[in-house]
């Protein structure tokens, strides 16, 4: 049987030397991807500092609120599976319209919504938006840039996946100052908009379609397999306060069930290249060991992300406009060393990166465990930014060695199996996180605490598991390698 031709790749051995420079039409298209990516994942920490006020407003608890969070990495989680398929069957500038308008149609509802379900509703949908969106950079950037250039490319990426997170808060906290959290989404519509239209104008195709088979048996069995997993983590916080509507175990009974179940039918589709996650890209050892260090970083990261706001406002008293301006040095901090990171990886490779980014990482996560009430705010400033300092050297080694290290034609499933497993940890770390936070402040408050010094004591347990975290994810920096390299390195931009 003839299975589908691969799509052509862009760079084509020529006998000339390598490509120093990106020309203007890839330039362009990195640049329409990065300013909409800013967009998308702007909006996913700009929710960060205004959870408490939509607690208040909505009279839910911190473990309901939560899941504005959750609920946004979950549906990421479920749907970027499905991208591996949507980027090989259709056109990109299909993919970056389709994402677009979700995510602008989510954003109208969450800004319009009149209660929490509603609200949770606009998040999905914006959710489903951006989860096209990151590999679609992701893939495109791959296809379209040359392996000598990966790593500067890469590091003007991490400009833009650290300077929204960190703006994010900053936005957040002016806009609560001066009117309500429903403000934040109107701010964010308009921008999203200019963003689809200047694409429907400008984008155009990178990419070749192929006929490929979308197996739906593996789309339910992903969406059961991570929902399970996610919903399961959720409950153990509401079981804190004796609510659970569905036991814990029983969700992540079933998620489990249904995730190995997932990966035996992807082994068998995939002898047929009808594969919904082509499993065969961990048979790279350097793919491997970099999404593990992702995995388990993004779990402190994220759970970080939701409890230092919490902290911030709760247990130092700062207002929300101080929160923002508090978490933003730290992210401006992180895009900054990007670029710089990029240039260090493709002179030196990976090594010289993770493995100091790792230690730092752990040794911020590790001072934030000693966090009080009488800590000071100067001190939380500077162990984030050394946090965000950290992340920074990690963030392009890991991205560019991992999906390097595969071959050509399995780019989009890799960058789906990122992108999946990345939200996955982000939302168990989430979830965790705040199942910790909650559990340890309803024990110190039983021991006789205050409502603020029990959040404190919460927090450093919850801080305490992300430095356990952390230092696996220095074990396993020593054992990260280089992608390995084309056969032929001399390549340049087709046509």
């Amino acid at each position: 049987m003839n299975e589908p031709a691969d799509p052509p790749h862009p760079y084509a051995p020529t006998g000339r030397a390598a490509p120093t420079h990106l020309d203007s039409q890839t330039k362009l298209v990195i640049g329409l991807l990065l300013v909409s990516s800013f967009v998308v994942i702007l909006n996913e920490t700009i929710m960060s500092v205004a959870i408490p006020s939509i607690m208040d407003d909505l009279g839910v608890t911190e473990t309901t609120g939560q899941w504005l969070s959750t609920a946004f990495m979950l549906t990421m989680a479920v749907v970027i599976p499905v991208t591996g398929y949507l980027l090989q069957r259709f056109h990109t500038r299909t993919i970056f319209l389709t994402a677009m308008t979700l995510f602008a149609a989510g954003t109208f509802t969450a800004a319009v919504s009149a209660g929490f379900g509603m609200l949770v509703l606009g998040r999905v949908i914006q959710a489903s938006g951006t989860a096209m969106m990151l590999p679609l950079l992701m893939t495109t950037l791959m296809t379209v840039v040359p392996p000598a250039l990966r790593g500067k490319t890469m590091g003007n990426v991490s400009i833009v996946m650290a300077v929204a997170p960190a703006v994010g808060p900053t936005v957040s906290g002016a806009i609560l100052s001066v009117m309500s959290w429903t403000g934040i989404f109107w701010l964010v519509l308009p921008i999203a908009i200019a963003a689809l239209v200047l694409g429907a104008v400008k984008v155009p195709n990178v990419t070749t379609p192929r006929a490929v088979p979308l197996d739906v048996l593996s789309v339910v069995l992903s969406a059961l397999a991570f929902g399970g997993l996610i919903y399961g983590l959720s409950t153990l916080g509401e079981a804190a306060h004796g609510e659970p509507l569905v036991p814990a175990p029983v969700p992540l009974g079933i998620g489990v069930v249904m995730l190995g179940l997932f990966v035996v039918r992807q082994i068998r589709l995939q002898r047929d290249d009808r594969a919904l996650l082509d499993l065969r890209v961990f048979s790279s050892r350097t793919f491997t060991v970099a999404l593990t260090m992702m995995l388990l970083m993004m779990m402190s990261l994220f759970g970080t992300i939701i409890l230092l706001p919490i902290y911030l406002q709760n247990v130092l008293g700062l207002e929300p406009l101080a929160v923002g301006a508090m978490l933003l040095p730290g992210g401006l901090a992180m895009g900054l060393l990007g670029p710089v990171a990029g240039r260090i990886y493709d002179r030196f490779g990976p090594r010289v990166l993770v493995t100091p980014g790792a230690i730092i990482v752990s040794a911020a996560l590790w001072t934030m465990t000693t966090l009080t009430a009488e800590t000071p705010g100067l001190m939380v400033l500077g162990v984030h930014v050394f946090l965000s300092l950290g992340l920074g050297l990690l963030f392009t080694p890991l991205f560019t060695t991992s999906l390097g290290s595969i071959e050509p034609h399995l780019y989009s499933h890799g960058s789906a199996i990122v992108g999946a497993m990345q939200q996955l940890a982000g939302a168990a770390g989430t979830a965790l996180f705040v199942v910790l936070l909650t559990i340890n402040r309803v024990a110190a408050s039983h021991a006789g605490a205050d409502v603020v010094h029990a959040t404190a004591a919460g927090t450093r347990a919850a801080f305490l598991c992300g430095a356990v975290i952390s230092l696996a994810v220095i074990v396993a920096s020593f054992f990260i390698r280089a992608a390995p390299q084309p056969a032929e390195d001399e390549r340049v931009l087709s046509p």
